[in-house]
């Protein structure tokens, strides 16, 4: 990761664009570049084709995508967060595994950066929430 041994630049697509919800388990969170992540697309499903409890419908998720991109936000957190942003995504539950990722910035930087993609992901219609 480019930000620093105690810094981690995380790439946030979904409902982890909401500075609120990101704070709420993440207080260091802050907002570093708007970018963009080539060749993969924004879609929504299940983990193993069940959907959530706590969504009502599927979840965000990034898949690989020739030609396509997805636009997020990087943000730069302290890397004691990654713990519980770990939790947040459901990695102890293998719902979400964490990748690095290339992201583009607008002025042109490479960012290598952490973002998270749904493990045995079935694609389904986005959780009323998305929807708003």
């Amino acid at each position: 990761m480019e930000a620093g041994e105690d810094r981690v630049l995380y790439f946030a697509y979904g409902s982890n664009l909401l500075r609120e919800r990101l704070l709420l388990r993440n207080p260091s969170a802050a907002l570093y570049s708007r970018g963009r992540l080539q060749d993969f697309k924004l879609t929504f499903g299940h983990h193993q084709g069940r959907t959530s409890s706590i969504w009502h419908g599927g979840t965000a998720t990034i898949v690989q995508s020739p030609g396509d991109e997805v636009w997020g936000i990087v943000w730069k957190l302290n890397a004691s967060n990654i713990s519980s942003l770990d939790e947040q995504e459901g990695v102890e539950d293998g719902i979400y595994v964490p990748i690095e990722v290339n992201v583009h910035t607008e002025e042109g930087k490479v960012l290598t950066c952490r973002s998270y993609q749904m493990k045995d992901y079935v694609c389904g219609p986005p959780s009323p929430q998305y929807k708003k």
